[in-house]
Protein backbone atom coordinates (compact mmCIF):
# COMPACT_ATOMS: atom_id res chain seq x y z
CA UNK A 1 0.00 0.00 0.00
CA UNK A 2 1.32 3.52 -1.09
CA UNK A 3 0.96 5.94 1.13
CA UNK A 4 1.64 10.07 1.68
CA UNK A 5 1.45 10.80 5.28
CA UNK A 6 1.92 14.37 6.60
CA UNK A 7 2.22 15.67 10.32
CA UNK A 8 1.69 19.60 10.82
CA UNK A 9 0.66 18.95 15.15
CA UNK A 10 3.35 20.69 16.41
CA UNK A 11 6.51 22.89 15.89
CA UNK A 12 7.59 19.87 13.51
CA UNK A 13 6.36 19.56 10.07
CA UNK A 14 7.09 16.38 8.33
CA UNK A 15 5.96 14.45 4.50
CA UNK A 16 6.79 11.00 3.69
CA UNK A 17 5.72 8.41 1.28
CA UNK A 18 5.72 4.96 2.05
CA UNK A 19 5.38 1.94 -0.02
CA UNK A 20 4.62 -1.48 1.83
CA UNK A 21 7.56 -1.64 4.27
CA UNK A 22 9.83 0.81 2.22
CA UNK A 23 10.02 3.92 3.29
CA UNK A 24 10.94 5.85 -0.13
CA UNK A 25 11.00 9.25 1.28
CA UNK A 26 10.73 12.05 4.08
CA UNK A 27 10.45 15.48 4.50
CA UNK A 28 11.07 17.28 7.79
CA UNK A 29 11.67 20.83 9.37
CA UNK A 30 11.47 21.84 12.88
CA UNK A 31 11.84 25.65 13.11
CA UNK A 32 9.77 28.27 13.54
CA UNK A 33 8.27 28.65 10.39
CA UNK A 34 4.38 28.19 9.04
CA UNK A 35 3.41 25.23 7.93
CA UNK A 36 1.32 26.63 5.38
CA UNK A 37 4.92 28.10 4.39
CA UNK A 38 6.42 25.06 3.95
CA UNK A 39 4.20 22.19 3.49
CA UNK A 40 3.45 22.33 -0.16
CA UNK A 41 6.64 22.93 -1.19
CA UNK A 42 7.79 20.18 1.15
CA UNK A 43 5.01 17.96 -0.94
CA UNK A 44 6.26 19.93 -4.54
CA UNK A 45 9.95 18.71 -3.65
CA UNK A 46 9.75 15.13 -2.76
CA UNK A 47 7.29 14.48 -5.94
CA UNK A 48 10.25 15.55 -7.81
CA UNK A 49 12.86 14.01 -6.45
CA UNK A 50 11.10 10.90 -6.50
CA UNK A 51 8.87 11.54 -9.62
CA UNK A 52 6.18 10.66 -7.94
CA UNK A 53 2.47 10.96 -9.36
CA UNK A 54 0.08 11.46 -6.59
CA UNK A 55 -2.77 9.96 -8.47
CA UNK A 56 -0.46 6.32 -7.68
CA UNK A 57 -0.88 6.48 -3.65
CA UNK A 58 -3.68 4.80 -2.44
CA UNK A 59 -4.21 6.56 0.76
CA UNK A 60 -3.45 9.93 2.39
CA UNK A 61 -2.16 9.83 6.05
CA UNK A 62 -2.41 12.38 8.58
CA UNK A 63 -1.80 12.67 12.07
CA UNK A 64 -5.74 13.96 13.00
CA UNK A 65 -5.07 15.57 16.84
CA UNK A 66 -4.26 16.60 19.39
CA UNK A 67 -2.02 19.68 18.60
CA UNK A 68 -1.64 22.96 17.58
CA UNK A 69 -4.91 24.26 16.63
CA UNK A 70 -3.45 26.30 13.64
CA UNK A 71 -0.92 23.29 12.55
CA UNK A 72 -3.64 20.70 12.44
CA UNK A 73 -6.32 22.48 10.66
CA UNK A 74 -3.35 23.25 8.19
CA UNK A 75 -2.75 19.36 7.72
CA UNK A 76 -6.15 18.40 7.82
CA UNK A 77 -6.87 20.77 4.73
CA UNK A 78 -4.03 19.91 2.96
CA UNK A 79 -5.19 16.26 3.10
CA UNK A 80 -8.86 16.67 2.84
CA UNK A 81 -8.00 18.63 -0.47
CA UNK A 82 -5.79 16.22 -2.05
CA UNK A 83 -7.64 13.17 -0.60
CA UNK A 84 -11.17 14.56 -2.48
CA UNK A 85 -8.64 16.02 -5.78
CA UNK A 86 -7.15 12.40 -5.76
CA UNK A 87 -10.59 10.88 -4.69
CA UNK A 88 -8.46 8.69 -2.28
CA UNK A 89 -9.54 7.85 1.22
CA UNK A 90 -7.50 9.41 4.25
CA UNK A 91 -6.39 6.93 7.58
CA UNK A 92 -6.77 9.03 10.50
CA UNK A 93 -3.49 8.70 12.95
CA UNK A 94 -4.13 10.34 16.79
CA UNK A 95 -1.02 12.30 16.82
CA UNK A 96 0.22 10.99 20.43
CA UNK A 97 -0.30 7.21 19.12
CA UNK A 98 2.12 8.52 16.00
CA UNK A 99 4.92 10.20 18.58
CA UNK A 100 4.61 6.75 20.60
CA UNK A 101 5.15 4.37 17.47
CA UNK A 102 8.61 6.03 17.27
CA UNK A 103 10.02 4.13 20.16
CA UNK A 104 8.72 0.43 17.83
CA UNK A 105 9.89 -2.69 19.91
CA UNK A 106 10.04 -0.91 23.71
CA UNK A 107 8.90 -3.03 26.02
CA UNK A 108 8.88 -0.32 28.59
CA UNK A 109 5.83 2.33 29.64
CA UNK A 110 6.08 4.65 26.44
CA UNK A 111 4.53 8.33 27.28
CA UNK A 112 4.57 10.88 25.11
CA UNK A 113 3.62 14.55 25.93
CA UNK A 114 2.77 17.51 24.05
CA UNK A 115 3.01 20.95 25.51
CA UNK A 116 -0.79 21.83 25.60
CA UNK A 117 0.22 24.87 27.78
CA UNK A 118 -1.32 25.82 30.76
CA UNK A 119 0.39 22.68 32.81
CA UNK A 120 -1.68 20.23 30.90
CA UNK A 121 -0.23 18.25 28.33
CA UNK A 122 -1.78 16.17 25.56
CA UNK A 123 -0.33 12.72 26.30
CA UNK A 124 -1.03 8.67 26.57
CA UNK A 125 0.37 5.47 28.18
CA UNK A 126 1.59 2.74 25.66
CA UNK A 127 3.79 -0.03 25.41
CA UNK A 128 4.83 -2.94 22.77
CA UNK A 129 4.08 -6.53 22.99
CA UNK A 130 5.92 -8.87 20.97
CA UNK A 131 4.88 -11.92 19.23
CA UNK A 132 6.34 -14.44 17.05
CA UNK A 133 5.42 -16.03 14.04
CA UNK A 134 4.43 -19.79 13.31
CA UNK A 135 7.61 -22.00 12.83
CA UNK A 136 9.84 -18.77 13.17
CA UNK A 137 11.83 -19.08 16.78
CA UNK A 138 13.75 -16.26 16.86
CA UNK A 139 12.24 -13.67 14.79
CA UNK A 140 9.49 -11.50 16.81
CA UNK A 141 7.30 -8.29 15.79
CA UNK A 142 5.44 -6.15 17.86
CA UNK A 143 1.89 -4.85 18.51
CA UNK A 144 1.35 -1.58 20.04
CA UNK A 145 -0.43 -1.60 23.08
CA UNK A 146 -2.83 1.57 24.27
CA UNK A 147 -2.54 1.15 27.76
CA UNK A 148 -4.30 5.04 27.69
CA UNK A 149 -5.59 6.24 25.04
CA UNK A 150 -4.42 10.18 24.26
CA UNK A 151 -5.92 12.69 26.22
CA UNK A 152 -5.43 16.13 28.18
CA UNK A 153 -4.53 16.31 31.61
CA UNK A 154 -2.23 17.90 34.29
CA UNK A 155 1.70 16.56 34.39
CA UNK A 156 1.00 15.67 37.80
CA UNK A 157 -1.79 13.27 36.87
CA UNK A 158 -0.24 11.47 34.15
CA UNK A 159 3.22 11.47 36.81
CA UNK A 160 0.36 9.36 38.81
CA UNK A 161 -0.62 7.17 36.34
CA UNK A 162 3.19 6.11 35.35
CA UNK A 163 3.54 5.79 39.16
CA UNK A 164 0.36 3.24 39.79
CA UNK A 165 1.84 1.15 36.84
CA UNK A 166 5.11 1.13 38.70
CA UNK A 167 7.42 0.09 35.91
CA UNK A 168 9.90 2.52 34.27
CA UNK A 169 8.77 4.40 31.52
CA UNK A 170 10.29 6.15 28.67
CA UNK A 171 9.33 9.81 28.03
CA UNK A 172 9.40 12.07 24.75
CA UNK A 173 7.85 15.04 23.15
CA UNK A 174 7.79 18.46 23.31
CA UNK A 175 6.19 18.74 26.44
CA UNK A 176 9.29 16.74 28.39
CA UNK A 177 11.74 19.82 28.26
CA UNK A 178 9.40 22.22 29.41
CA UNK A 179 7.99 20.27 32.31
CA UNK A 180 11.36 17.95 32.89
CA UNK A 181 12.14 19.27 36.00
CA UNK A 182 8.07 18.96 37.68
CA UNK A 183 8.77 15.20 36.43
CA UNK A 184 11.31 14.73 38.42
CA UNK A 185 9.98 15.93 40.94
CA UNK A 186 6.82 13.56 40.87
CA UNK A 187 8.03 10.54 39.09
CA UNK A 188 8.76 7.33 41.31
CA UNK A 189 9.89 4.91 38.85
CA UNK A 190 13.02 4.80 36.66
CA UNK A 191 12.37 7.49 33.59
CA UNK A 192 14.59 7.76 30.28
CA UNK A 193 14.62 10.04 27.52
CA UNK A 194 14.20 9.52 24.18
CA UNK A 195 17.07 10.63 22.00
CA UNK A 196 16.35 13.67 19.46
CA UNK A 197 16.19 11.53 16.64
CA UNK A 198 13.18 9.70 18.16
CA UNK A 199 11.26 12.51 20.29
CA UNK A 200 9.32 14.32 17.59
CA UNK A 201 6.53 14.22 15.30
CA UNK A 202 7.52 11.98 12.70
CA UNK A 203 5.99 11.64 9.30
CA UNK A 204 7.28 7.91 8.31
CA UNK A 205 6.16 7.17 12.18
CA UNK A 206 2.32 7.97 10.91
CA UNK A 207 2.73 6.39 7.68
CA UNK A 208 3.89 2.83 8.97
CA UNK A 209 1.57 3.31 11.87
CA UNK A 210 -1.56 4.08 9.48
CA UNK A 211 -0.59 0.54 7.20
CA UNK A 212 -1.67 -0.75 10.46
CA UNK A 213 -4.40 0.95 11.28
CA UNK A 214 -5.31 0.66 7.37
CA UNK A 215 -5.19 -2.75 7.72
CA UNK A 216 -7.75 -3.13 11.17
CA UNK A 217 -10.37 -0.71 8.66
CA UNK A 218 -9.63 2.29 10.11
CA UNK A 219 -9.66 4.67 7.02
CA UNK A 220 -12.80 7.32 6.10
CA UNK A 221 -13.59 9.22 3.39
CA UNK A 222 -12.15 13.08 3.02
CA UNK A 223 -15.97 14.28 3.77
CA UNK A 224 -16.09 12.46 7.10
CA UNK A 225 -12.45 13.40 8.26
CA UNK A 226 -12.11 16.16 10.85
CA UNK A 227 -9.08 16.78 13.32
CA UNK A 228 -9.70 15.60 16.85
CA UNK A 229 -8.62 18.56 18.95
CA UNK A 230 -9.26 16.80 22.37
CA UNK A 231 -10.07 20.28 24.16
CA UNK A 232 -11.69 23.44 22.60
CA UNK A 233 -9.63 26.30 21.39
CA UNK A 234 -9.14 29.31 22.85
CA UNK A 235 -11.76 30.87 20.66
CA UNK A 236 -14.28 28.39 21.89
CA UNK A 237 -13.37 28.80 25.89
CA UNK A 238 -13.93 32.76 25.12
CA UNK A 239 -17.46 31.94 24.09
CA UNK A 240 -18.00 29.79 26.77
CA UNK A 241 -16.91 32.06 29.19
CA UNK A 242 -18.96 34.67 27.56
CA UNK A 243 -22.29 32.32 27.26
CA UNK A 244 -21.69 32.39 31.60
CA UNK A 245 -22.02 35.35 31.80
CA UNK A 246 -23.71 36.33 29.01
CA UNK A 247 -26.59 38.38 30.39
CA UNK A 248 -25.90 41.49 28.97
CA UNK A 249 -24.42 40.35 25.80
CA UNK A 250 -27.84 38.78 25.16
CA UNK A 251 -29.75 42.12 26.14
CA UNK A 252 -27.55 43.63 23.19
CA UNK A 253 -28.37 41.47 20.79
CA UNK A 254 -31.78 41.95 21.58
CA UNK A 255 -31.65 45.77 21.39
CA UNK A 256 -29.96 44.86 18.19
CA UNK A 257 -33.29 42.54 16.70
CA UNK A 258 -35.32 45.38 18.13
CA UNK A 259 -33.46 47.82 16.44
CA UNK A 260 -33.71 45.31 13.11
CA UNK A 261 -37.46 45.16 13.42
CA UNK A 262 -37.75 48.83 13.05
CA UNK A 263 -35.91 49.15 9.46
CA UNK A 264 -37.59 45.59 8.36
CA UNK A 265 -36.44 45.95 5.16
CA UNK A 266 -32.99 46.22 5.63
CA UNK A 267 -30.26 43.33 4.99
CA UNK A 268 -27.32 43.83 7.63
CA UNK A 269 -23.97 41.74 6.58
CA UNK A 270 -21.85 41.13 9.67
CA UNK A 271 -19.59 38.59 10.83
CA UNK A 272 -20.78 35.52 12.04
CA UNK A 273 -20.75 34.97 16.10
CA UNK A 274 -21.76 32.00 18.20
CA UNK A 275 -24.89 32.91 19.26
CA UNK A 276 -25.57 32.58 15.61
CA UNK A 277 -24.69 29.08 15.22
CA UNK A 278 -28.56 27.11 15.73
CA UNK A 279 -30.05 29.79 13.24
CA UNK A 280 -27.20 29.04 10.91
CA UNK A 281 -27.81 25.54 11.01
CA UNK A 282 -31.53 25.63 10.62
CA UNK A 283 -31.07 27.41 6.80
CA UNK A 284 -28.27 25.15 6.06
CA UNK A 285 -30.55 22.35 7.06
CA UNK A 286 -33.52 23.98 5.04
CA UNK A 287 -31.37 24.53 2.00
CA UNK A 288 -29.22 21.81 1.85
CA UNK A 289 -30.56 19.09 3.69
CA UNK A 290 -28.31 16.16 4.45
CA UNK A 291 -25.15 18.08 2.85
CA UNK A 292 -25.89 20.68 5.60
CA UNK A 293 -23.40 21.23 7.69
CA UNK A 294 -24.06 20.30 11.74
CA UNK A 295 -23.76 22.78 14.44
CA UNK A 296 -20.50 21.35 15.38
CA UNK A 297 -18.44 21.77 11.67
CA UNK A 298 -20.34 25.45 12.11
CA UNK A 299 -18.49 26.29 15.65
CA UNK A 300 -14.83 24.89 14.52
CA UNK A 301 -15.04 27.29 10.83
CA UNK A 302 -16.41 30.01 12.87
CA UNK A 303 -13.29 29.48 15.54
CA UNK A 304 -10.32 28.92 13.68
CA UNK A 305 -8.28 32.02 11.89
CA UNK A 306 -8.14 31.07 8.65
CA UNK A 307 -11.46 31.88 8.31
CA UNK A 308 -14.06 34.52 7.80
CA UNK A 309 -17.64 33.54 8.13
CA UNK A 310 -20.72 36.05 7.40
CA UNK A 311 -24.14 36.30 8.36
CA UNK A 312 -26.70 38.23 6.84
CA UNK A 313 -29.59 39.84 9.18
CA UNK A 314 -33.19 41.23 8.69
CA UNK A 315 -35.68 42.42 11.34
CA UNK A 316 -33.22 40.58 13.31
CA UNK A 317 -33.46 36.99 11.68
CA UNK A 318 -30.29 35.38 10.06
CA UNK A 319 -31.22 35.15 6.65
CA UNK A 320 -27.85 34.33 4.53
CA UNK A 321 -24.73 32.49 6.02
CA UNK A 322 -21.41 32.69 3.90
CA UNK A 323 -17.81 31.54 5.10
CA UNK A 324 -14.15 30.93 3.58
CA UNK A 325 -11.07 29.00 4.36
CA UNK A 326 -7.63 29.80 3.33
CA UNK A 327 -5.37 26.93 2.32
CA UNK A 328 -2.32 28.36 1.48
CA UNK A 329 -3.48 31.48 -0.04
CA UNK A 330 -6.22 29.89 -2.00
CA UNK A 331 -9.47 30.80 -0.38
CA UNK A 332 -12.43 27.71 -0.26
CA UNK A 333 -15.40 29.34 -0.48
CA UNK A 334 -17.21 26.29 2.23
CA UNK A 335 -20.86 27.87 2.73
CA UNK A 336 -23.55 30.13 1.10
CA UNK A 337 -26.87 29.95 2.07
CA UNK A 338 -29.68 32.57 1.33
CA UNK A 339 -33.44 31.90 3.41
CA UNK A 340 -35.85 30.97 0.74
CA UNK A 341 -37.94 34.42 1.46
CA UNK A 342 -35.18 36.79 0.83
CA UNK A 343 -33.83 35.56 -2.14
CA UNK A 344 -33.98 38.19 -5.18
CA UNK A 345 -32.97 40.76 -2.78
CA UNK A 346 -29.34 40.91 -3.17
CA UNK A 347 -28.59 39.30 -0.16
CA UNK A 348 -25.82 36.64 -1.94
CA UNK A 349 -24.27 39.15 -3.52
CA UNK A 350 -24.15 41.84 -0.84
CA UNK A 351 -22.22 38.96 1.76
CA UNK A 352 -20.19 37.56 -0.82
CA UNK A 353 -18.64 41.04 -1.81
CA UNK A 354 -18.13 41.66 1.63
CA UNK A 355 -16.28 37.86 2.10
CA UNK A 356 -14.42 38.87 -0.74
CA UNK A 357 -12.85 41.88 0.67
CA UNK A 358 -12.29 40.42 3.96
CA UNK A 359 -10.76 37.25 2.62
CA UNK A 360 -8.30 39.41 1.38
CA UNK A 361 -7.39 40.38 5.06
CA UNK A 362 -6.34 37.10 5.79
CA UNK A 363 -3.65 36.78 2.94
CA UNK A 364 -6.71 34.87 0.20
CA UNK A 365 -5.25 35.65 -3.34
CA UNK A 366 -7.42 33.34 -5.33
CA UNK A 367 -10.81 31.92 -4.85
CA UNK A 368 -12.49 29.27 -5.61
CA UNK A 369 -15.96 27.10 -5.53
CA UNK A 370 -18.06 24.25 -6.54
CA UNK A 371 -21.59 24.70 -7.75
CA UNK A 372 -24.42 22.27 -8.55
CA UNK A 373 -24.54 22.03 -12.40
CA UNK A 374 -28.46 22.97 -12.33
CA UNK A 375 -28.00 25.70 -9.74
CA UNK A 376 -28.64 28.65 -12.54
CA UNK A 377 -29.13 31.67 -10.26
CA UNK A 378 -26.07 30.37 -8.04
CA UNK A 379 -23.61 30.37 -11.35
CA UNK A 380 -25.27 33.91 -12.37
CA UNK A 381 -24.26 35.40 -9.11
CA UNK A 382 -21.11 33.63 -9.06
CA UNK A 383 -20.22 34.90 -12.68
CA UNK A 384 -21.66 37.96 -12.30
CA UNK A 385 -18.63 38.21 -9.08
CA UNK A 386 -15.96 37.46 -11.80
CA UNK A 387 -15.41 33.69 -11.41
CA UNK A 388 -14.76 31.73 -14.07
CA UNK A 389 -15.93 27.53 -14.72
CA UNK A 390 -12.34 25.79 -14.71
CA UNK A 391 -14.10 21.96 -14.19
CA UNK A 392 -16.52 19.64 -14.27
CA UNK A 393 -17.04 16.93 -11.35
CA UNK A 394 -19.19 14.34 -13.34
CA UNK A 395 -21.88 13.21 -10.66
CA UNK A 396 -20.11 14.31 -7.70
CA UNK A 397 -23.56 15.85 -5.76
CA UNK A 398 -26.39 12.91 -5.17
CA UNK A 399 -30.02 14.19 -3.72
CA UNK A 400 -30.74 14.88 -6.58
CA UNK A 401 -27.83 13.27 -8.73
CA UNK A 402 -25.58 16.49 -10.18
CA UNK A 403 -22.55 17.61 -11.37
CA UNK A 404 -20.02 19.71 -9.88
CA UNK A 405 -18.89 23.03 -11.57
CA UNK A 406 -15.75 24.02 -10.29
CA UNK A 407 -15.16 28.20 -10.14
CA UNK A 408 -12.21 30.05 -9.51
CA UNK A 409 -11.75 33.96 -8.91
CA UNK A 410 -7.82 34.66 -9.75
CA UNK A 411 -6.53 37.73 -9.73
Amino acid sequence: MKILSIDTSGLVGAVAVSDGDILVSQFSVQYKTTHSEILMPMLDDICKKINLDLSTIDAIAVAEGPGSFTGLRIGSATAKGLALALDKPIIPVPTVDGIAYNLYGVEKIICPMMDARRNQVYTGLYTFVPKTYEGKSLERSFDMQVIHEQFATSVEDIANRINEIGKPVVLLGDGVPVYHDKLEELLKVPYSLAPFFQNRQNAAAVAALAGVYAAEGRIVNADDFAPDYLRLSQAEREALEKDKNGAETKAKAAEKKAASRNNPGIIRIREMSAEDIEDAYNLEKTNLGKEAWTQKQLLDALTRDDTVYLVAEKAGRVVGLCGVQNISGDGEITNVSVSGDCRREGVAYKMMKQLLERGNGIGIKDYTLEVRAKNAPAIGLYERLGFVSEGVRPGFYDEPKDDAVIYWKRK
